[in-house]
């Protein structure tokens, strides 16, 4: 009784300021101040930023690296890395060209002919890099040229026209207003959010990537785990090559350039960090849209396009010594 009576009561003044301080201390809460004064700003100095068409072109092309980018999340949380993904879109795409366009295959059959593909060139990335011990940053390098390589061999680097309702599924909106691949992106997120956090395959994610030694200690299969991983980077590269597909209405085998560092610049900005171990899904996606509305904004402003690159490499350099220095200053304390 007397150590009841002596406990403050609770109040709505101490439950928000107990929101507000594990507000201030949520690992992503910088990012988030940083991506608002970036929205006011450009609200403010970039004509049109702020109008209903110029956001949802922003959402959109934001989709198109984004769900790529939560994949490569729980890559690089498990020590690993996959610049392939830019060259599997475009694949993707010469693939669909040539079954569709050319030998009339049946717009399902050859998505699932596609995502097979790039699931099983994924299963062989991980593969290698568990058997004979090769960085994925080597083998992806490998499949980066030869991907980009078969997209233009199988195609003669032309475009072959897809005709029919494909064109939808790229370009259409949910309620006649938000494009469909907005759509992706966001139930993307939640679903990698799910998988990250609440399951057992996200967990192992983590513990792979923080000491993947003591992980197969511990009963973790790190193999089956590096596998997954890359097999899921694999899946959304397929998808996001099939929603640039459909919005371009043809197979095109130069789709997908840069597509790979705008995904992993997302992800490093969002928090990740490339030594494993470290990120969130959360983090991710508030980069994804803080890169998209960078890109925007300097198109909107008028700046160089071949400066755009210089800009958002030295975002990502910034992003990087933060998360260092914040690294160190965390082994400190402990």
């Amino acid at each position: 009784m007397l150590t009841d009576a002596a406990q403050p009561p609770t109040t709505a003044a101490t439950r928000a300021a107990s929101a507000l301080r594990r507000l201030v201390e949520w690992e992503s809460f910088g990012l988030l101040v940083v991506v608002a004064a970036v929205f006011f700003w450009l609200t403010a100095y970039a004509p049109y930023f702020l109008t209903q068409s110029n956001l949802l072109n922003v959402l959109q092309q934001a989709a198109f690296f984004g769900i790529i980018a939560l994949a490569m999340t729980l890559v690089i949380v498990a020590g690993e890395i996959d610049i392939s993904v830019g060259s599997q879109t475009a694949l993707t795409s010469a693939l669909l060209g040539v079954l569709i366009g050319n030998h009339g295959w049946p717009l399902w059959l050859a998505c699932l002919a596609v995502m097979a593909e790039a699931m099983a060139l994924g299963a062989v990335a991980g593969w290698i890099r568990s058997k004979f011990e090769v960085p994925t940053f080597i083998i992806t390098l490998a499949l980066y040229m030869a991907l980009r390589g078969a997209a233009q061999l199988i195609t003669n680097n032309y475009s072959i026209p897809i005709n029919g309702h494909f064109f939808y599924w790229g370009t259409g909106h949910v309620f006649g207003k938000i494009p469909i691949a907005a759509v992706y992106f966001v139930v993307a997120f939640i679903v990698f959010g799910f998988l990250a956090r609440y399951t057992v395959l996200g967990r192992s994610v983590y513990a792979v990537g923080g000491n993947a030694r003591s992980a197969e200690m511990s009963g973790i299969r790190v193999r089956r785990i590096r596998v997954l991983v890359l097999v899921m980077c694999g899946f959304t590269a397929a998808l996001t090559g099939m929603l640039q597909t459909a919005q371009l209405s043809s197979g095109t085998p130069t789709i997908g350039v840069g597509l790979e560092f705008s995904a992993i610049s997302a992800a490093i900005i969002g928090g990740c960090s490339l030594a494993g171990g470290k990120g969130t899904i959360t983090g991710t996606f508030m980069g994804v849209i803080f890169v998209a509305m960078l890109n925007d904004g300097m198109v909107l402003r008028g700046i160089n396009p071949n400066a755009q690159p210089v800009v958002l490499g030295v975002v990502v350099l910034v992003a990087v010594l933060i998360n260092v220095v914040r690294a160190n200053r965390v082994a400190k304390r402990s």
